[in-house]
């Protein structure tokens, strides 16, 4: 499992369908016991190593950091759909088996000291470590992760539940035994999904609702504990001094400081300032404008402040404009293609990113899942059986979005625009578009006013082909609401990616999902090709087939005009304060930090901030 999942379902926690039995049953000759698991192939790590090579195993322990975070929370409950959680909650959990940060899809034993299954992978099951702890000294039992399961299938945010969708049962054999019965065989998939459960301490939430927001810490299990909350303004973390897991390979040199504070801020260019004045620690750039022209300062010349720009390998989900199927006009594919005509990328790179961004053209990007060049052999294979459900070009081309010549000058992909418009019933009088006596309205809901200064050659692109378009920036609370309630036009979105794809894209692009609260379908995708791709990429038995399968699902998602691709990058942009110490080997699917940095005293010694 990908660490970075692995991450996620710790963050939000773990959980019906129990059934109680008071007997282990006798392993099968045929049942692999292991301490590692991948979805394909073999872990890279062998049972006996004594740490990971990007972590310091004698690193030193102590001292406090401050990081800054957007937007605001006002609950801790991240298995729910009401509030608003911090998402670096995550600093608090550990599951049953944990990933690495060099690999995307294996995982470690840790709350689970072994994992036993069979040949054909109906189920799976945890033996858990006695010594495993929650923070207030009560040891984890069975009872806790029987608990977080059913507390996810009953009250779980959909995104949170369709990660859970093929666990049939749940069985509590023992305190220390726990078995997770699948509606699949053959498939890694969901046991490496249930191996990255955490638990929820059932004595703790057994006089108390745990469907609620609560801004109270609940007990966790992790290296972390929350030891101060002040809503909505800070958030922070104190290391575990006696962290049961510490000692385990897949912990050693990880988790050093002491304390691990987030500070929020409602104001991108306020946090920068806060930054540069030494308040926060390290910054993780988002804007190609800050990083070209914001760190022209002394403390960078001086070595006080280090800039990096080490290579992002991560596979990337897509980042993209989404519009909203629901309503009128964008339920019309003519019209998401106009739409997508005047998303003038080359200008907006040019002029606004500062060349720092490469054009996506896959939903799958920075990654061997989604598309290249025209369709493969094997994808027309695949695609066959559902060419009378499909644009004819899908077939024979590459799918390209438009492209200018980025001189801001785009009366081409306008025209193509207006043109496309009118074929759906729009017409271009006296400069506005216009149907039924009313003019097409367009608003961007945005949560950073960042949005407005990147994508204002859309904005401009738009009102010249007559549509009276503009941004709406609300706050991050009334804009997680909107998005649940699917009340926008269009907005930009991020998906996480989680390698190698599965059930997940059932919740992302899935018909059963385009009209739950909640779910991560937010475009309103209802596609039954969609729907019989995403299982075969579910059911799939190698990983070349589900390579396969994940670019035929990438070509028809393409066709449909969807979503307008933007950009990402290839690289990190770190700025940060030189009182860190990190090992010399970095993992290659993460920065390393906070995991595997520390705290340098002479370094830190160095610095003429007063902290």
């Amino acid at each position: 499992m990908n660490k970075s999942l692995i991450s996620t379902l710790s963050a939000i926690a773990t959980a019906f369908f129990v059934a109680v039995v008071s007997y282990a049953p006798v392993a099968s000759a045929a049942d692999t016991k292991t301490w590692a698991l991948a979805e394909f192939g073999e872990p890279l790590y062998k049972e006996g190593i004594d740490h990971f090579p990007y972590a310091n195993p004698d690193a030193p322990r102590g001292g406090s950091i401050v990081l800054g975070a957007f937007g605001s929370f006002d609950s801790l409950n991240s298995y729910i759909l009401k509030g608003e959680w911090p998402r670096s909650i995550g600093l608090t959990g550990d599951s049953l088996m944990s990933g690495s940060d060099d690999e995307l899809s294996s995982a470690y034993a840790s709350i689970a000291e072994f994992a036993e299954y069979p040949e054909d992978k109906s189920w799976i099951k945890f033996t858990l470590r006695k010594e495993a702890r929650f923070n207030d000294g009560t040891p984890v039992t069975a009872a806790d992760f029987e608990f977080a399961f059913k507390t996810i299938r009953e009250h779980g945010r959909p995104f949170l539940q369709s990660f859970y969708e093929e666990i049939e049962s749940l069985e509590v054999l023992s305190d220390h035994q726990i078995k997770y019965n699948f509606t699949t065989t053959g498939s890694m998939k969901p046991l490496l999904l249930a191996a990255g459960m955490s638990p929820a301490s059932a004595k703790y939430w057994a006089d108390k609702d745990i469907s609620k927001t609560y801004l109270t810490p609940a007990p966790t299990v992790g290296p972390y504990y929350i030891s101060k909350v002040d809503a909505g303004r800070s958030i922070t973390y104190q290391r575990v001094e006696d962290y049961w897991g510490k000692d385990l390979p897949i912990n050693k040199g990880l988790n050093n400081f002491d304390t691990i504070r987030y500070d929020y801020y409602r104001d991108l260019e306020v946090m920068l300032e806060a930054f540069k004045a030494g308040d926060i620690d390290f910054r993780s750039e988002n804007s190609s404008k800050r990083w070209a022209t914001a760190y022209k300062i002394d403390q960078v010349d001086d070595g006080e402040i280090i800039l990096d720009t080490p290579a992002d390998n991560t596979p990337r989900g897509i980042q993209a404009f989404f519009m909203n199927m629901r309503r009128s006009p964008f339920d019309d594919q003519r019209v998401r293609l106009a739409f997508e005509n005047l998303y003038d990328f080359e200008t907006t790179r040019r002029t606004i990113l500062y060349d720092q961004y490469e054009r996506i053209n896959s939903y799958f990007p920075n990654s061997d899942y989604g598309v290249e060049g025209k369709p493969k052999a094997d994808e027309l294979e695949v695609l066959e059986p559902y060419r009378d459900q499909l644009p004819a070009e899908l077939f024979t081309e590459a799918y390209i979005s438009p492209v200018t010549d980025g001189s801001g000058r785009n009366r081409k992909q306008v025209r193509e625009a207006i043109r496309l418009f009118k074929e759906a019933g729009w017409n271009f009088e006296n400069g506005k578009l216009m149907k039924d006596g009313k003019q097409l309205t367009v608003e961007i809901l945005l949560r950073q006013p960042d949005g407005q200064r990147v994508n204002a050659v859309f904005v401009q692109n738009m009102k010249k082909a007559g549509i009276d378009a503009s941004f709406r920036v609300v706050d991050s609370a009334q804009y997680q609401v909107r998005v649940d309630d699917f009340d926008f036009d269009i907005i930009i979105v991020f998906l996480n990616f989680f390698p190698p794809p599965g059930a997940e894209l059932r919740s992302y692009y899935g018909s059963a999902a385009a009209d739950e609260r909640g779910s991560a379908n937010m475009g309103g995708i209802k596609n039954p090709v969609v729907d019989e791709l995403i299982e075969k990429i579910v059911s799939a038995e190698s990983l070349e087939q589900l390579k396969v399968y994940s670019r035929s699902l990438d070509r028809v998602l393409l066709w449909n005009n969807y979503v307008i691709p933007q950009f990402y990058n290839k690289i990190h942009r770190l700025a940060y304060w030189n009182r860190f110490g990190k090992p010399g080997t970095q993992p290659k699917y993460s920065t390393g930090f906070p995991g595997s940095w520390w705290l340098d005293t002479t370094l830190d010694s160095k610095l003429t901030l007063d902290r």
